[in-house]
């Protein structure tokens, strides 16, 4: 079961609590499934008990009682706990967790996972300062506003330096600087968003496009970033090396597996020690969806090292050992490996950094 399938759940539930006279309350038009905060469990927590429980006029913990029950006949889901003031926790059964969510991930066709279709969404008007570290964020958040379905036009106060392709890349940011905001071009009557980071303490250039992209961009936009060789270190002290490196076992490991004669599969992989994983694959659209929705690129690389810090554990248990057959266990085990691998490959590239195959 996807976020989305478990929101549709939800308010099914709510429907029907309605239906059958259970809760007096208009059914609202829809419901937010999502990671649940400090002192919750399970996979996913809504509170959309406590939303309702003023207009039904009953406690928030009678409301996420009433839907507590119904939600436990539904099939997929393996607990409900109610916490806090009236927050419902979800914990979804072992092999519903990780199949639908790798199928979706692995399924997701044309419109890769966590995109919407292009022009689904209202245009947006990016203009920034004439510098480096505002260029790269522009150029980011041009990547991720598109990836959300906004069409998406850039602004500058002044043309880019010709260095700063180093870290642009080819191609860049798609636009020119704009000699009026009023223009037809604009196409819109919105204002402009404005992107004025933090500039960067010193040249960024040094450092190449990757690491040069990575230290402007992880860092919260009213933060100072750091420039410094440990962007370019090979360990695990570096968050840029690890989120390529998980991407590389991933990739490295689908060859071995095909040297072995299986594919990925999703299935079973058991949900105890890949929880994390799981629950961070299935987080990747609404941090896209907040990183457009606040300009806020830094939330995506956070996000990005979540996933990859998650990934490591499993990585050593999708191959067979010694004279042992692949079993659906491995299969299931490598689709997994492979939705990460997508995962980081597609924000890697949000961001307009290189997710290599070999490091």
């Amino acid at each position: 079961m996807t976020p989305v399938e478990l929101s549709r759940t939800v308010l099914r539930a709510v429907r029907r609590a309605v239906d059958d006279g259970e809760l007096s309350v208009a059914v609202p038009e829809r419901v937010v499934v999502a990671p649940p905060g400090p002192g919750g469990c399970g996979e996913y927590a809504t509170n959309v008990a406590l939303r309702l429980a003023r207009p039904a006029g009953r406690t928030p913990q009678h409301v996420a009682e009433v839907l507590r029950t119904r939600l436990l006949r539904t099939d997929g889901i393996g607990d409900v706990v109610i916490t806090g003031p009236g927050f419902l926790n979800i914990s979804l059964c072992e092999a519903d967790v990780s199949v639908a969510l790798v199928t979706e991930v692995l399924g997701a066709g044309d419109i890769p996972y966590g995109h919407l279709p292009e022009g689904s969404r209202e245009p947006v008007l990016l203009r920034g300062a004439a510098d480096v570290r505002a260029f790269v964020h522009l150029d980011a958040l041009a990547r991720t506003l598109r990836a959300q379905g906004h069409f998406v036009r850039v602004g500058f106060d002044a043309p880019p330096a010709s260095e700063w392709g180093a870290v642009l890349g080819e191609g860049g940011i798609e636009g020119a600087p704009l000699e009026d905001e009023q223009s037809a071009d604009a196409q819109d009557s919105r204002p402009p968003v404005t992107v004025r980071p933090v500039p960067a303490p010193a040249d960024p250039l040094p450092l190449g496009r990757d690491a040069a992209r990575w230290a402007l961009l992880r860092p919260a936009a009213r933060d100072r970033p750091r420039i410094s060789g440990e962007h370019l270190e090979q360990r695990e002290s570096n968050p840029l090396f690890r989120v390529r490196y998980a991407h590389a076992r991933t990739r490295a490991l689908a060859r071995n597996a095909a040297d072995l004669g299986f594919r990925p599969e999703p299935g079973p992989v058991g949900v105890s020690g890949n929880r994390p994983l799981l629950t961070a694959l299935a987080d990747h659209p609404r941090v896209l969806a907040a990183a457009a929705r606040h300009r806020a690129p830094d939330r995506l690389a956070r996000h990005l090292v979540t996933v990859a810090d998650a990934t490591q554990p499993l990585l050593p248990a999708v191959l067979p050992l010694g004279a042992e057959k692949p079993s659906a266990v491995h299969r299931a085990r490598l689709a997994l490996a492979d939705a990460a691998g997508t995962v980081l490959a597609d924000g890697l590239s949000l961001l307009g950094i290189d997710a290599p195959d070999h490091l």
